[in-house]
């Protein structure tokens, strides 16, 4: 049975659209560090893609791509990302996110490139996971 605003057009629409918006996303979390956008705007696309899906399917069909409960358990990875890349410089004897004391192989310019690009997806999945728990909480009421 249909409710009466379901749509399949809008929905189909939504389903092709939505990967490649993802897509998008981790291409500016991944050049994040050399160009304009990074974590926050990649992030912030992510969770779009995925409330498209939720916008247009409604709430059971939209758990099928993005479960409810991962919102705050991927929030908490990212910052755990970002946290853990600059806790491990200060233990290898740098400052917090001084990325050149970072234990990776490579010149130091290199090594800086991969701290960068940890601390993006930390903020990314970070941003992402948040956002769409903070949808999900305002849809249901319930308080965080």
């Amino acid at each position: 049975m249909t409710r009466k605003d379901d749509n399949p057009i809008v929905s189909l629409v939504c389903r092709v659209v939505s990967p490649f918006i993802m897509l998008y996303a981790l291409y500016v979390i991944f050049h994040g560090h050399y160009s304009p956008g990074g974590g926050f705007q990649g992030g912030t696309m992510l969770a779009a893609a995925v409330l498209l899906v939720r916008l247009a399917a409604g709430g059971k069909l939209g758990q099928l791509q993005f479960k409810k409960s991962w919102g705050m358990l991927l929030g908490s990875v990212g910052v755990l990302i970002y946290f853990g890349t600059g806790f491990l410089a200060m233990l290898m004897g740098g400052e917090f996110l001084d990325y050149k004391f970072l234990p990776l192989a490579g010149h130091a310019d290199v090594v800086r490139g991969w701290g960068i690009l940890f601390v993006e997806i930390g903020v990314g999945v970070a941003v992402m996971g948040i956002l769409v728990a903070i949808y999900d909480n305002l849809l249901e009421g319930d308080p965080l």
